[in-house]
């Protein structure tokens, strides 16, 4: 008995310790609900509620006629408000079929029966922001807001929309490492980042809810400021060059099964970039644009340093090119080290520039080394004069800076001279070796390489990048000549003969340099790198260019056989595309009488203005158009094949009239815009690629 008392009391305890417990959540939950409700309510709103920051729209990176290289294009999340205010039952059944079967057709990733099911679903959950669909794009959107339901708007029919921006890059990988890149954590690549504080805007605010999972969705309460767009910025890069420099690299890197090559094109008198492509083979073979060997990988140039070294003699005067050196049967020792010649047996005595032209090691070491052995601090400090020692200055972020060393600095030793002499012990990036040749070419002009020549804010330029001088003159006008002379010998009997064009003439000089692998140069270690480096006309420099592939491994290693092909195939296109740079040529050429220059046009219109004015003429084929030559005696009329059964491709307008050049090209299908007026000096649409309909060609007119 006394147990079941104890029991009983036992049990009456926790009964009513329950009964305390459940009046004290009772009075809590009165006190939150009714008493502090404002309060709670009020510190919820704060919680779930911010003021975030808005990103602004970048600016557009442009090609130099105006063609988009980078750009910015909206991409959304697409969601569906399942409690907006004016989304009653009544609506939401009679749409839900119809809005339903619009979904599956414009995304096509689930049935209409499913995303009947979902939305349905939803609705029941009564969810807020349900969502519909990942990263839809523009175009996406619109037709949205044209379905049941969403045509109703946020309020009624419950369509949300959240916008980020993502970046683009619409000709691919043409120049896309050198344009840049945008990374996640916003960090900048590229001229995305030298000149991110003009892409990048301002940016703005807004007030936000944070949803279930994280998402944010802005609340519309007036109270926010607006982003403003980043300006635009127009390169000097000409994208039709851009892809033959780039078609061409890639070509010989797989001829040659390379581990990478860069390629860069550039403009003599101002400095401006016209092309450059950075390729790297990936395990698959293929080749693509991930790291910028232009500008931030600095190698051992190799033998197209032996200009600088030669400049140094000349300039002061302890070397002429006229001097005769012994090669020693192709081999010389410094200390403990041979340096040999890549052909055996050397070639005897030559002068210096004959050594030069022939890039025999040894002639240009012994050269080097007998002038400067006693002071070879003098010999770095000429190569320092020259500016060798200095980055460009280029407005990509990662420039690699020079390797010049002097005596007394760590690394340097009694071999220095005569392998530095040769393009070892030094480093330097393709971008500032062209920019020395570049300057070379220039008349001793040395020009700070740019990317980018106007930056633009709705249309109108709002700054101009004018071209930079970084030295006014890099040696004396008599050496200048000098090597002048040296560099065509190079083309015209030297190592790369094989580079001579028809018809204009190109100085340069080819390199082939042993790279360290492994820590080592001993043979079983050796890799090679292939250059040329050079400017043409070479009687009238326009453009410069160099050439780099690293660890050819097939079909040889010289920079003649392995670099210079894609130098001379570039220039072919430049040439045969630059009508100035033709007539220039020819000028020059002709010192006779001359008949008048006429536009190139129609044949038969030709033959009857020029019968008319009794100007002698000559006929090379026949056809409805004709390109002109200005003979000694007569007008040339030649054939130009403008097919008519070949439609689908771009034809040459080079050099005709406004009125030829308009018929032909409209016949085409093809939009013309124009700026200028005479002769078509350019065409943005590269002659015999294919012609789509509609699409637009640029001609330049002067």
């Amino acid at each position: 008995m006394t147990e079941n008392k104890q029991f009983r009391a036992r049990a009456n305890m926790v009964y009513m310790a329950i009964v305390v417990f459940a009046f004290a959540i009772a009075v809590k939950l009165f006190t939150i609900q009714i008493a502090e409700g404002d309060k709670w309510l009020a510190r919820a709103e704060t919680v779930s509620t911010t003021y975030r920051t808005v990103q602004p729209d970048r600016g557009h990176i442009y090609s130099e006629d105006g063609r988009l290289l980078a750009t910015s294009v909206p991409e959304y999340d697409v969601r569906m408000d399942m409690m907006a205010s004016g989304l009653s039952d009544e609506l939401f059944k009679a749409n839900i079929d119809s809005l339903s079967e619009g979904l599956s057709h414009l995304f096509g990733d689930r049935t209409a029966a499913e995303y009947k099911r979902d939305l349905t679903d939803a609705r029941h959950r009564k969810e807020r922001f349900h969502l519909i669909k990942r990263r839809a794009d523009h175009t996406q959107v619109q037709a949205l807001r044209t379905f049941p339901l969403f045509r109703l708007g946020k309020y009624k029919g419950g369509l949300v929309t959240e916008k980020r921006t993502v970046r683009v890059h619409p000709f691919g990988r043409l120049a896309s490492r050198s344009v840049g890149h945008v990374l996640r954590d916003s960090s900048t690549l590229g001229l995305e980042g030298g000149y991110d504080r003009w892409l990048k805007g301002v940016t703005g605010r807004r007030l936000e809810r944070r949803l279930t999972g994280g998402v944010w969705m802005p609340v519309d309460n007036g109270d926010g400021v607006d982003p403003v767009p980043g300006s635009d910025i127009h390169t000097t890069i000409d994208i039709n060059l851009q892809d033959v420099a780039d078609a061409a690299l890639e070509r010989q890197l797989m001829k040659h099964g390379a581990q990478y090559g860069t390629v860069i094109v550039m403009e003599v008198e101002t400095g401006y970039i016209k092309a450059i492509s950075n390729l790297t083979r990936r395990n698959d073979s293929t080749y693509v644009e991930d790291l910028n060997y232009a500008v931030a990988h600095g190698t051992e140039p190799g033998s197209t340093f032996k200009l600088a070294s030669l400049m140094v003699g000349l300039e002061d005067g302890t070397i002429k090119h006229t001097d005769t050196v012994d090669t020693r049967n192709g081999q010389v020792r410094y200390y403990n080290r041979i340096m040999k010649d890549s052909h055996e047996g050397g070639y005897g005595r030559i002068t210096v520039q004959r050594a030069f032209e022939l890039s025999s090691n040894t002639g240009i070491s012994v050269a080097v080394h007998k002038a400067y052995q006693k002071e070879p601090k003098r010999f770095v400090d000429g190569l320092k004069r020259l500016g060798l020692h200095e980055t460009t200055g280029v407005m990509i972020p990662g420039e690699a800076t020079p390797v010049l060393r002097s005596p007394g600095e760590k690394g340097w030793s009694g071999v220095s001279l005569p392998w530095m002499s040769i393009g070892y012990e030094t480093s330097f990036t393709p971008l500032q070796t062209l920019t020395f040749y570049n300057a070379v070419a220039n008349n001793g002009k040395m020009m700070r390489p740019q990317f980018v020549d106007r930056i633009s804010r709705n249309g109108k330029v709002v700054e101009k990048m004018k071209p930079q001088v970084m030295n006014p003159k890099i040696c004396s006008q008599t050496t200048l000549d000098i090597v002048h002379g040296m560099l065509q010998g190079v083309v015209d009997s030297g190592t790369a003969v094989n580079l001579k064009a028809a018809h204009f003439t190109i100085a340069g000089k080819t390199g082939t340099a042993q790279m360290l692998k492994n820590g080592s140069y001993k043979e079983h270690g050796l890799s090679y790198q292939a250059s040329f480096v050079g400017y043409f006309p070479a009687n009238a420099p326009k453009y410069s260019c160099i050439v780099l592939v690293n660890g050819p491994t097939m079909s040889g290693y010289y920079g003649n056989v392995v670099a210079g092909p894609v130098f001379k195939e570039i220039a072919d296109k430049i040439y045969s595309n630059r009508l100035e740079l033709q007539q220039e040529t020819l000028l020059a050429e002709n010192t006779g009488p001359r008949t008048p220059v006429s536009l190139s046009g129609h044949a038969g219109d030709l033959r009857i203005a020029l019968e008319g004015l009794n100007v002698p003429v000559t006929y090379e084929g026949e056809g409805e158009w004709a390109t002109t030559l200005a003979g000694d005696t007569a007008v040339v009329l030649k054939a130009r094949g403008i097919p008519a059964d070949a439609m689908d491709r771009v034809p040459n307008v080079l050099g005709m009239g406004l009125r030829d050049a308009l018929y032909i090209l409209e016949n085409r299908g093809l939009r013309v815009k124009i700026t200028g007026n005479g002769m078509v000096k350019r065409q943005s649409l590269q002659p015999g690629s294919k012609a789509f309909q509609g699409s637009t060609i640029l001609i330049e007119l002067t």
